[in-house]
């Protein structure tokens, strides 16, 4: 846990953004409750206290739940019943959520039970977010929800915790849930009737892991642009097809986008100047039609943000308690989730595509306009990047694998009362699997693309020739402005490739450079913020 260094964070179930998920995943924010989500959650307590005395026959607060829907459960047996229901329920498996995708969970959770249509007491709530601002985090399997009655067995895993059972993490060491929130001065709660179907019955896991990965890859179409200009200019292409005009007349919001950045990296740069007049009519599309790629993957991730922020302030337990009455219906089902975090993993695919398609024009001398075999001097004796390219394409295969979609699958479930599920949580795994991968395989476009700048204008150590083809000077000629900025950058952490080392270290350090953020804080803070 890093120390709260942010104002903390009020929530009332209504106004939560990305932003706010992400700094309190990290554990940059301590979190309250707003005097708005106090009267919000006592109002809704207060309805449900009635039909308790009333002995009123509803679903989840005096009858059982899923196919047990028509057992009547009286108000006397509601505490054994909430314990038996988080008992019975957590039933995950697999490895555990990481720390920030479960303070994530945590967040959304309580932000939906704050906006007051479920139910539950405020004291339920306040140690919920005690045990966020504390760092006792739940263990929570990731595998074993089907998405509807949305995240059932990993949210029973997190709220067991809150009633002193299950396992905990606290300071790094596991715990189980009563150890745990004694040693963070915290003491569980005995749940009432409604609080166990409240706890677990929406679709916080699986937005949780969605927000997180939307974060990243919203971050990550910037790289994109980024290295494939870098890409761009050390095989001596063009910056004409990224021409306002162009984009002007099919102006899909993403590719105007892609187009303005390349244009903004690639300005004032000499070594295209140096190669203006070639007799090279036009680029490969992996080079040509980066807007057109880059910007329709922009598109996707950007209407999954728009869901997905729609989604974190949304009350998605069943049932619902208004001043009317109480509404069984089917907020908890996260198809909305599901079908954006499949589109999500196939936008987040198709950007790792075409950056193994451009470290293959790199690496290939066939395709390289003069750049030595897998941009090594001594080939044969040395390798260089050949077999970085082989790791690049063996993780955009598995991304061809892990992006279909989870969501056309529907496996019916409790004695078929629940017959369609979204398996959106599937969904947003694989997103997450995606996204590494995506990382990595831009990490190696990277690491071959500034080798690739090296080899052009003659900048490395030992030699300095540059390699063009006939008639073309490079050397001494320096790229754009943003491309400069971000091989300067990569040299100052990553080294020439002279002779055959562990690139794997490479491709590691240049992994951090991009999943950290400095890669991109460091180009952005010399040409300005990228749209």
């Amino acid at each position: 846990m890093n120390k709260p260094n942010e104002e903390t964070l009020l929530i009332d179930g209504n106004g939560l953004s990305l932003d706010d998920v992400s700094s309190v995943a990290s554990g940059k924010r301590q979190v309250d409750l707003s005097e708005q989500a106090v009267r919000q959650i006592a109002e809704s307590r207060k309805i449900v206290e009635e039909l308790l005395a009333n002995r009123s026959v509803v679903y989840g607060i005096t009858t059982g739940f899923g196919k047990f829907k028509d057992v009547y459960i009286p108000p006397e047996d509601s505490v054994k019943l909430q314990k038996n229901f988080l008992l019975s329920h957590a039933v995950g498996v697999g490895p555990a959520l990481s720390v920030p995708e479960t303070r994530a969970t945590m967040l959304l959770r309580a932000n939906a039970l704050a906006k007051g249509f479920s139910g539950v007491r405020k004291r339920v709530v306040r140690l919920l977010l005690d045990m966020l601002n504390q760092g006792v985090h739940p263990v929570i399997p990731e595998q074993g929800s089907v998405g509807a009655s949305g995240d059932l067995a990993p949210l029973a895993h997190l709220a067991l915790v809150l009633i002193g059972e299950g396992e905990a993490d606290y300071k790094g060491k596991v715990y189980d849930g009563r150890e745990a929130l004694t040693r963070a001065g915290l003491k569980p709660v005995i749940l009432q009737a409604k609080e166990g179907l409240a706890l677990t019955n929406g679709t916080q896991v699986m937005t949780a892991i969605g927000s997180l990965v939307l974060r990243d890859a919203l971050a990550l179409t910037k790289v994109a642009d980024i290295i494939g200009a870098m890409t761009l200019e050390a095989l001596l292409g063009t910056k004409k097809a990224f021409d306002s005009q162009v984009h002007s007349i099919r102006p899909h919001s993403g590719q105007v986008a892609s187009a303005s950045n390349l244009r903004l990296l690639l300005s004032d740069s000499d070594l295209m100047e140096s190669h203006k007049n070639c007799g090279m009519v036009q680029d490969a599309y992996s080079l040509r039609c980066m807007p057109q790629v880059h910007g329709a993957s922009r598109q996707a991730i950007e209407h999954a943000r728009e869901v997905i922020e729609v989604e974190l302030n949304s009350a998605t337990d069943n049932p619902l308690i208004f001043e009317s009455g109480v509404i069984s219906a089917g907020n908890f089902h996260g198809q909305p989730i599901a079908l954006v975090v499949d589109y999500l993993s196939i936008a987040l695919a198709e950007l790792a595509n075409i950056s193994e398609r451009r470290t293959e024009r790199l690496v290939n001398p066939s395709l390289s306009n003069g750049l030595p075999p897998f941009l090594i001097l001594n080939g044969g004796l040395n390798s260089g990047f050949m077999i970085a390219q082989y790791t690049a394409a063996a993780l955009v295969s598995e991304n061809k694998s892990l992006a279909h979609p989870a969501s056309v699958d529907s496996i019916p479930t409790s004695a078929n009362q629940e017959d369609h599920v979204s398996m959106g949580t599937i969904g947003a795994r694989k997103s997450r699997a995606i996204l590494k991968n995506l990382k990595y395989v831009l990490a190696i476009e990277l690491l071959c693309a500034a080798q690739g700048l090296d080899l052009r204008t003659g900048r490395y150590k030992n030699g300095g020739q540059a390699f063009a083809p006939e008639g073309i000077e490079s050397k001494g000629q320096t790229p754009g402005r943003g491309v400069d900025a971000a091989y300067e950058f990569v040299r100052k952490n990553i080294g020439y490739l002279s002779k055959d080392r562990l690139i794997k270290n490479d491709i590691e350090m240049a992994f951090r450079l991009i999943d950290q953020g400095d890669f991109l804080h460091h180009v952005e803070s010399k040409v300005g913020e990228l749209s």
